[in-house]
């Protein structure tokens, strides 16, 4: 883009969905709603999970963290959003945007190596039952989900504090309804080649290195199951992966079209579609398909339903 000058950037302007003025408030009514039912939705799971002693294996322990993580995401991203709807001041301090792209980078990737953790989880629990116990023993959970926490830490804050160095253009708008790196970085003055190189890394690392995880766990998985006599017993290890497989499916097929589409193909518009779709309607669905297609959550739901009616009428 070309800059009109050198004037210090103290403050960015969030277009969002400025550019559709008549539907603001159809936006602003549909995505609280989404906002309310995916903050709901991750609560009560996490609750759950934490109250019921039928729900304490490694499974859903790595769920109770994945909850966790959508809900911060969700935090980080959708106030900000819903207040611009219906506020004609869209502007988003200096700060205050690195502070968001931090923790949407920090989430991101947190989340890409849980899920990797929970296909793994699945790989021990079908290929080797008799072992499943002693490998994800409670210590071993702990640290394998601290440190899809901790790994995330260092190229945030590398990746935001680089990216906030850098010299920025006037007039300082982000074509976006969030400060994601790929809108921020088009307001930069200088060569970016560097941090270019550096981005493609740390996505290679922390989005794909997880999914080749997920893939491995994956093949060994299937091919597993497939050697197994009984139906049944196909049927049931198939069911104990599908929520697992439909939700790495919904983050990474998204997650995808953002950040490896051809820049040719890729408008604002559309990239404000695709972007809606990991970061606010996936969240939504997660706390969905792990209630609604699982039994056990379903029995737990029902269990602490009933617990909680009958301490009432006491």
């Amino acid at each position: 883009m070309t800059c009109k000058n050198d004037t210090q950037v103290t403050e960015f302007i969030l277009v969002g969905f400025s550019t559709l003025p008549k539907m603001q408030v159809a936006f602003f009514l549909v995505f609280l709603s989404i906002y309310t039912i995916t903050l709901l939705g991750n609560i009560i799971i996490v609750i759950l999970i934490t109250v019921e002693v039928a729900l304490d294996t490694p499974m859903y322990f790595f769920i109770r963290n994945l909850s966790v993580i959508e809900t911060g995401f969700t935090l980080v991203m959708v106030p900000k959003m819903l207040v611009n709807l219906l506020s004609r001041n869209k502007n988003i301090s200096f700060v205050g945007c690195g502070t968001q792209m931090y923790f949407i980078f920090f989430f991101g990737s947190t989340e890409c190596f849980l899920l990797s953790l929970m296909a793994y989880d699945r790989y021990v629990a079908i290929c080797n039952p008799l072992r499943y116990s002693i490998i994800m023993n409670r210590k071993v959970c702990f640290w394998m989900a601290a440190g899809s926490w901790i790994a995330g830490i260092p190229v945030s804050m590398l990746q935001t504090a680089w990216m906030f160095t850098l010299p920025f253009c006037v007039p300082n708008e982000i074509n976006h309804f969030f400060c994601d790196g790929p809108p921020v970085l088009k307001l930069v003055t200088g060569d970016t080649s560097m941090y270019d190189m550096q981005a493609v890394m740390s996505t290679l690392f922390f989005i794909m290195f997880p999914f080749f995880l997920i893939l491995v766990s994956y093949i060994h998985i299937i091919t597993t199951i497939l050697r197994m006599t009984s139906a049944e017993g196909r049927r049931k290890a198939f069911s104990t992966c599908s929520s697992h497989l439909t939700v790495v499916t919904l983050f990474y097929g998204t997650a995808s079209l953002n950040y490896f589409r051809p820049k040719s193909s890729n408008s604002p518009e559309s990239k404000k579609l695709v972007s809606l779709s990991y970061t606010v309607i996936t969240p939504m669905l997660n706390p969905i398909i792990y209630s609604l297609r699982n039994n056990e959550v379903k029995g737990a739901l029902k269990r602490t339903f009933c617990r909680g009616r009958s301490s009432q009428k006491g």
